[in-house]
C-alpha cells in the first residue's frame, strides 16, 4: 500500500477532481472529434453535390453548343 503524508480526505477530494477534469476533458474531445467528423462529411457531400451539378451543366453546354453547330450546317448547306 501507497504512503502518503496528506490526510485520506485530502487526497480522496483531489483524485475525484482530477479524475473529473481528465474525465470531462476527455469527453470535450470526443465531441469535437464528432463535430468536426460530421463537418467534414458534410462538406464533402455538398463539395461532390456541386461538383455533379457543374459537370451535368458542362455536359448539358457541350451538347447545346454541338446542336447550334449542327443547325448552322444544316442551315449554311
Amino acid at each position: 500500500m501507497l504512503n502518503f503524508k496528506s490526510p485520506v480526505s485530502k487526497l480522496l477530494r483531489f483524485f475525484q477532481t482530477s479524475r473529473d477534469g481528465w474525465k470531462a476533458k476527455c469527453q470535450q474531445a470526443k465531441s469535437q472529434i464528432k463535430y468536426w467528423t460530421t463537418q467534414a462529411r458534410a462538406v464533402q457531400r455538398s463539395r461532390d453535390a456541386w461538383r455533379e451539378k457543374a459537370e451535368s451543366a458542362q455536359r448539358e453546354l457541350r451538347e447545346l453548343q454541338q446542336e447550334v453547330e449542327a443547325l448552322k450546317n444544316t442551315a449554311a448547306a
